[in-house]
């Protein structure tokens, strides 16, 4: 893994931020295609071009503390006044705590811009959309469509063989199969929401007021 070809001490943060439109984003589509751009433009920072996605490329970014813990969630994120806290399940399967920090480093990028990123509609809370374009933005970070495409048409097409390239689960790649437009959806496949990460609600705050985090 490169390092990030911008100054590490806020910039990667601040690069994906400054793809939020600065106004509301009334559509849950172009709430999806920004997530899209940002785990785009992350992969491009840190010069990645080939699978499997290094995800501790995230811990190791500023400002970023994982901690591995008993929780009855997937995963948390919080501010705790000096650095960003993304707790993970250690009783979760390694894919599955790949996929759960990718959700969660999405909700740090969203901080601050989550009421002008997701307005809610008359199927999905506020809370709901914001939950699907964090699985959506880790699906795009690890297993982005270039390299999703370049695996299928390469020649490795069974998708237990795509999740051990990916090293994502089963379920994850048959539903960026389907994003991707590479296969059709079908009826068994899991809702987006529940591929990648149960999280607390308000995950991203502390119970108690906290300075902002950057």
């Amino acid at each position: 893994m490169k390092a990030p070809m911008t100054n590490r001490e806020g910039s990667i943060l601040a690069s994906l931020r400054s793809l939020i439109p600065d106004r509301m984003v009334t559509s849950h589509a172009e709430a999806l295609r920004i997530a899209e751009h940002q785990a785009t433009r992350l992969l491009e920072l840190f010069e990645i071009d080939d699978g499997p996605i290094p995800v501790e490329l995230i811990a190791e970014l500023p400002k970023i503390h994982v901690e591995y813990i008993k929780a009855p969630v997937s995963g948390a994120c919080f501010w705790n006044g000096t650095t960003w806290v993304i707790q993970l399940n250690r009783h979760e399967s390694w894919t599955r705590q790949r996929a759960t920090l990718a959700h969660e480093y999405k909700h740090i990028v969203d901080h601050a811009r989550a009421d002008t990123l997701y307005a809610g509609s008359r199927t999905l809370t506020a809370h709901e959309q914001a939950e699907r374009v964090a699985d959506f933005f880790a699906g795009c970070l690890l297993v982005p469509k270039k390299l999703l495409k370049r695996a299928y048409y390469g020649g490795i097409q069974r998708t237990a063989d795509l999740a051990e390239h990916f090293q994502v689960s089963e379920a994850a790649i048959t539903v960026r199969l389907n994003q991707t437009g590479i296969t059709e959806p079908t009826p068994r496949c899991l809702p987006p929401a529940t591929l990648f990460s149960q999280t607390q609600p308000n995950a991203t705050s502390q119970p108690q007021p906290q300075p902002q985090g950057v």
